[in-house]
């Protein structure tokens, strides 16, 4: 179901948001980005020793399952992301993020989604709702916005739970959209904590 857009407002032409060094932003750097083999890759804050097993993470004092990765999915090793993966031929990256202790309390869910696209130009939210996931509310957003020009579309959900916050985040061309939301959603679907020590 679509409901009413929801427009953000636009950054001013020439703005830039400065963040002092050593000090992540609301939900991490994402108006630092890198295009890389014709990938779509974003830098978060958040630093990533990460360890990705099968579909189970662990790292820097994290632990969750997440759902079917895709054959057509290829893991990329990106600085400052959990878990990202691009699928070349639909034309879609995958992203996600988790970061703790920082604004996992205070910080409504609208806001943290809102922060995610800051640094894009004409931003149109299609469908906006929260959701069940793991046992909490989450913000699922559907939105179409330019990178340096270049049309996109997004579908994300962000989750805060046990104070930390989580960002999934699917970024593919309008073109394949459709195609690309079933497997990410299916793979934000099986998301779940998991102790750290087990």
């Amino acid at each position: 179901m679509i409901t009413s857009a929801v427009r953000m407002p636009p950054r001013k032409s020439g703005s830039r948001r400065r963040i002092p060094p050593g000090r992540p932003s609301l939900t991490g750097s994402w108006s630092r980005r890198l295009w890389s083999t014709g990938a779509m890759v974003f830098f978060f804050g958040a630093c990533s020793s990460a360890s990705l097993h099968g579909d189970v993470y662990r790292g820097d004092g994290l632990a969750f399952r997440v759902g079917e990765i895709p054959a057509s999915w290829s893991r990329l090793s990106v600085s400052h992301a959990r878990i990202a993966f691009r699928d070349d031929a639909k034309e879609a990256s995958v992203l996600v993020n988790a970061r703790c202790g920082k604004d996992g309390d205070d910080v409504p869910l609208l806001v943290l989604t809102t922060h995610l696209f800051m640094s894009f130009t004409e931003r149109a939210t299609i469908h906006q709702a929260v959701v069940p996931m793991d046992g909490r509310e989450a913000m699922h957003t559907i939105l179409s916005a330019k990178l340096d020009g270049v049309p996109k579309s997004f579908d994300a959900f962000v989750l805060k739970k046990d104070g930390c916050v989580y960002d999934f985040v699917c970024v593919s061309a309008p073109a394949t959209f459709e195609e690309n939301r079933a497997p990410f959603e299916r793979f934000v679907a099986g998301f779940r904590t998991l102790p750290k020590d087990s």
